[in-house]
């Protein structure tokens, strides 16, 4: 999410407000691709399934994850090995990329993971594997519209159903049931993620460094909802019914800390907070009470919510 102008705020807001401008001022930001899914060797060539991917050809078949050097991958063959990529279509015709890591077999949750702006799947490949083999999950990932190599245009409206293909395929194709997902959100990608959870009840909803809305990142002393508001999360949350954990930096200079404070007020299920002193918007993770405190969520207080 960049700073914008007065001139460009008052093109958004003024003349007049469109939600989806909106968005994509404020949030949308996909790299150029890390990665390609290729297929098999019985399905097809490279050239002939990649370009047919793109152009709206068939998602069937079995695929293979290749990651580019700029993916910065941390891992071995045996890692990569335990990736499972796959294609999935949205109720809005767009078909996103998604990754299954079993990251911990037998696990008992799958964090089903909606990330930040400006990255892809194949750049958040490594942090997968690092997270879910030291808190004990496996994680569904998946590329927005427009990122990576899902089809389509970044939007709010194609964020929810991008949310919603995923969801569907980890539950038909991997048979996870929703006490057994977590849904975890960072940063645009509580976006999807309070969407969804406010919409049907899961394990365990994790927000990390969350927004309220799209107005309130732009012009902080907004203090109500307009009906052209994108991301309004703060009018949502209050709608989860399953155990919330609310993750924010103090020093957070994307979505101030106060984002995350507003959200945890206004949040029935909310659990003890993680307030990172000291941390920003893309560094949460190098503190060692972010690992920390998602152990513990997941081990003791799902157990007393369970209870």
């Amino acid at each position: 999410m960049n700073g914008l102008s007065v001139s460009e705020l008052c093109c958004l807001f003024c003349c007049p407000p469109c939600p989806s401008r909106i968005a994509a001022k404020l949030a949308f930001l996909p790299p150029e691709p890390t990665y390609a899914i290729i297929p098999e060797p019985e399905t097809g060539s490279v050239s002939t399934i990649t370009g047919s991917m793109r152009g709206g050809g068939s998602s069937s078949g079995r695929w293979k994850l290749h990651l580019t050097d700029r993916a910065e991958f941390h891992y071995n063959q045996r890692e990569l090995d335990t990736i499972e990529v796959l294609m999935t279509r949205t109720s809005r015709g767009n078909r996103i990329a998604c990754m299954h890591i079993k990251c911990a077999p037998g696990a008992r949750f799958t964090l089903l993971f909606s990330h930040g702006n400006a990255v892809d799947l194949g750049q958040m490949s490594s942090f997968y594997i690092g997270l879910g083999t030291r808190i004990n999950c496996n994680i569904f990932a998946y590329d927005y519209s427009g990122y990576g190599v899902s089809t389509g245009k970044p939007s709010e409206k194609n964020l929810y159903a991008d949310i919603d293909a995923a969801w569907q395929a980890l539950r038909t194709r991997y048979g996870i049931s929703p006490e057994n997902i977590i849904l975890y959100g960072q940063s645009i990608g509580t976006v999807p993620t309070v969407d969804l959870a406010s919409r049907y009840e899961c394990a365990a909803v994790v927000l990390h460094s969350p927004l309220t809305s799209g107005m309130r990142v732009a012009f902080p002393d907004t203090k109500k909802t307009y009906c052209f508001d994108a991301f309004p999360n703060i009018e949502k949350v209050s709608k989860i019914t399953s155990p919330c954990l609310i993750i924010h930096g103090t020093e957070d200079e994307v979505i101030d800390f106060s984002h995350g404070v507003a959200l945890y007020e206004r949040c029935p299920k909310a659990v003890e907070p993680l307030w990172v002193e000291g941390a920003g918007h893309n560094d949460i993770e190098l503190y060692s009470q972010y690992l920390e405190r998602l152990r513990k969520f997941i081990s003791q207080d799902l157990s007393v919510q369970r209870n």
